[in-house]
């Protein structure tokens, strides 16, 4: 198998900045994933007048991509790391423009969540490999500053997600916020081709095998797991189709971690998690991300429908957020090596409890735009600082040889969170609007079950924070 993978363009491979080409297909990789993520977390209100559904039918748009991802992703890991990961990672381009010109063309409510879970398995193989590439391909000394342009790369795909997600809702259309990956894909795809070196010959163990009893329990593990905290404002706690999906997914967990401690090939390598300041981080990158994305999904929410904004607008003030992770990622990867990513990521999710506390307090009162942007600015500003140097630490804190798994482990944590974060922020705001019987309306009704939902953000925050804090002192590089 690794013999049908493409060779690399010689001439490139001979240069010297060739690892950071490498590096910049995985940032082409990450750009295209984030970039389809905001600009669809905007569209759901147009999605939801569009097929005349509610949020809590609308929100599986979003929710069974992060799905998916999720279920494919350590799988797909796994099978690359015996097979090879260059065609994987183009598969994944591949199959992911494929589904966003499909979901262009997308005529009803079901078929759209169908094929955005067949894009979530592109994004899936893309995800497994992107983090692995790029650890393997620069030295450990130039990681922190490679990690930093990836989350970089991952900001500005977020942040132009809104601004072209509201120009294309306004003068196309929602089906082209799905069209405009197409091209990027394309050209990622040409670009990987191109420059991704070939996965090292020999690499596979002589006796390596695929755990396929591990791949068959991690499945729904995750799968019932993120349902039912998905169906928590439309299932009873106590309703039996609740308790059957928590009850099954902890079960399939528990035999999943039995099974992978025995197994000689694991799909997941859960004795990274011995280590406590590896556990701390990826709990660190779950919240991370679980804040950026609930905070896009609530406020596209309250923007279009609690203050009767254009898309455009929406899209114009949603970039606050990502604009600013990006421009504080490198910064925050600088300050990481400098003073330690512990006290970095406690500084960044400090300045988020403050910008969800001030979104909730004052944000949303009359003539507030000034205060609401300067919160959002400072949310991203937080995230920027925390998010790069919490995934470098995060790697670092595996044991030596196992940087690769470490990589996947954290991109496994990425599309955990983001899932938490849609999940938790729409079930939130489900009860609420159902609470005050707002479901139907907009204005200070819906505004004020948007302020209510905020608050498990800043649960979120306090969660991340306290595991920056909880790694030991002086233990990280």
């Amino acid at each position: 198998m690794k013999s049908l993978e493409p060779a690399p363009l010689r001439v490139l491979e001979r240069l010297s900045i060739h690892p950071w080409l490498v590096v910049g297909v995985t940032c082409a990789g990450a750009f295209i994933g984030q970039l389809d993520a905001s600009i669809v977390q905007l569209a759901l209100p147009a999605l939801a007048q569009g097929f005349d559904v509610r949020v809590d039918s609308v929100r599986w748009v979003a929710i069974a991509y992060l799905l998916a991802f999720a279920c494919s992703l350590a799988v797909s890991g796994r099978v690359s790391e015996m097979m090879g990961r260059k065609l994987p990672y183009l598969l994944g381009f591949a199959l992911f423009t494929l589904a966003s010109l499909l979901c262009g063309q997308a005529e009803t409510l079901e078929q759209l969540v169908a094929l955005r879970a067949l894009q979530g398995v592109g994004g899936g193989l893309l995800g497994a490999n992107s983090m692995t590439i790029l650890v393997s391909s620069v030295p450990a000394d130039k990681r922190p500053h490679a990690i930093g342009w990836f989350t970089t790369a991952q900001a500005v795909g977020v942040s132009l997600g809104p601004i072209a997600g509201g120009l294309l809702l306004d003068g196309l259309g929602w089906r082209w916020i799905f069209w405009a990956a197409v091209p990027f894909g394309l050209l990622a795809f040409a670009m990987g081709w191109l420059v991704l070196p070939r996965s090292p010959e020999g690499s596979r163990k002589s006796d390596e095998t695929f755990d396929v009893a591990g791949a068959v329990l991690l499945v729904p593990a995750l799968g019932l797991g993120l349902l039912a905290l998905t169906q928590v404002s439309v299932w009873p706690v106590a309703s039996p189709a609740m308790l059957a999906s928590a009850g099954a997914s902890i079960l399939f967990l528990v035999l999943f971690l039995w099974r992978e401690q025995r197994a000689r090939w694991p799909v997941v390598d859960v004795a990274l998690f011995r280590a406590r300041d590896f556990t701390m981080g990826f709990i660190g990158v779950v919240m991370g991300y679980a804040l950026l994305y609930g905070m896009l999904f609530l406020m596209s929410f309250a923007f279009v429908k609690g203050l009767d904004n254009s898309a455009r607008v929406a899209g114009l003030k949603l970039a606050t957020i990502p604009v600013l992770l990006g421009l504080l990622a490198p910064l925050g990867a600088r300050l990481g090596a400098r003073i330690t990513a512990r006290r970095t990521g406690a500084a960044g999710m400090a300045l988020c409890l403050a910008a969800i506390l001030g979104l909730v307090a004052i944000s949303f009162g009359p003539d507030r735009l000034v205060v609401r942007l300067v919160a959002l600015a400072m949310f991203g500003a937080g995230l920027g600082l925390f998010l790069a140097p919490n995934s470098h630490a995060t790697i670092a804190a595996a044991p030596a040889g196992h940087a690769a798994s470490a990589g996947g482990l954290v991109n496994l944590g990425r599309v955990l969170g983001s899932c938490l974060g849609v999940s938790a922020a729409s079930s939130m705001l489900s009860w609420r609007l159902g609470l005050s019987g707002a479901a139907d309306t907009m204005g200070p009704a819906f505004i004020e079950a948007v302020e209510g939902s905020l608050l498990v953000l800043a649960a979120f925050a306090v969660v991340a924070g306290a595991a920056s804090l909880a790694v030991r002192p002086g233990s990280q590089p």
